[in-house]
């Protein structure tokens, strides 16, 4: 059995809501419908749910992915993608699981990081290029 975040969900948008700009939270939130913009939090837990359409960047402690985004995802902690999930963009975690019957294309780095939120400017640090391997 998977172990996941437990806890109240403190916000929901549900399927038939959208919300354009910057969505910042505290605590679980869980999204079913459409974002376009950023998501971002320091300590939280954020789940897209499967009729989720997220075009955003996110920036959170914790994301648990079954629908479909579109943006760069940097969690200080984890990144989980379940079927049917999709995700089209980087990926940055200490640990991240994509499960079978999950999509995902992009690059991904999984080196622990101090993720910057700076409301005025860019809402997070540039990420050097990844490293390439010594394989061919």
């Amino acid at each position: 059995m998977k172990k996941r975040k437990t806890g109240a969900i403190s916000t929901f948008l549900g399927p038939e809501s959208s919300i354009e700009g910057t969505l910042e939270f505290h605590g679980i939130i869980r999204l079913d419908g459409k974002v376009k913009g950023r998501i971002i939090s320091e300590n939280g837990l954020v789940i897209i749910g499967e009729q989720a359409v997220i075009n955003a960047d996110i920036i959170v402690e914790e994301v648990q992915i079954y629908g479909k985004v579109n943006g760069r995802i940097e969690a200080k902690e984890k990144i989980e993608v379940f079927p049917p999930g999709r995700v089209e963009g980087d990926i940055y975690a200490p640990v991240i699981s994509i499960d079978s019957g999950a999509s995902f294309n992009g690059n991904c780095g999984m080196k622990s990081r101090e993720i910057i939120v700076n409301k005025n400017k860019d809402f997070h640090k540039e990420l050097p290029a990844p490293e390439k391997s010594g394989r061919k």
